[in-house]
């Protein structure tokens, strides 16, 4: 029996679920989709307060993730130190930072012309 495709819609859903499950911060979603030469349609960037945190989050994405869609990242990067971890589903990048090291690299500057989703947290 085929694997069912997860929609991507349902996959930002469920990835927000992850991060919002462990208290990570200022979330934003960018729509790379209209830009050219992107590697992914989404970049979904969050950040937590210490590099247990980060790790956190990034357990529970992939936790919910797989528990609801089946879906494993293809790739994950810079766990080892949880200052900036990258995890990639493919059509939809989620970065996950440390306050400070999101605000030196500042990635929503270097895709400015992205349309940016800001989510509310609700806590």
């Amino acid at each position: 029996m085929a694997k069912k495709e997860t929609s991507t819609d349902q996959l930002i859903t469920t990835i927000l679920k992850g991060i919002e499950e462990v208290k990570g911060q200022d979330i934003d979603i960018l729509d790379l989709r209209e830009l050219e030469n992107t590697v992914c349609d989404y970049f979904i960037i969050c950040n937590g307060t210490s590099n247990t945190q980060v790790a956190a989050i990034v357990n529970s994405i992939q936790k919910i993730v797989s528990k609801e869609t089946k879906e494993k990242p293809w790739h994950i990067e810079g766990l080892d130190n949880a200052e900036w971890v990258l995890m990639d589903y493919v059509n939809i990048v989620v970065h996950v930072f440390q306050k400070h090291i999101r605000e030196f690299y500042d990635i929503e500057s270097l895709w400015g012309d992205a349309k940016i989703t800001t989510i509310a947290s609700s806590y």
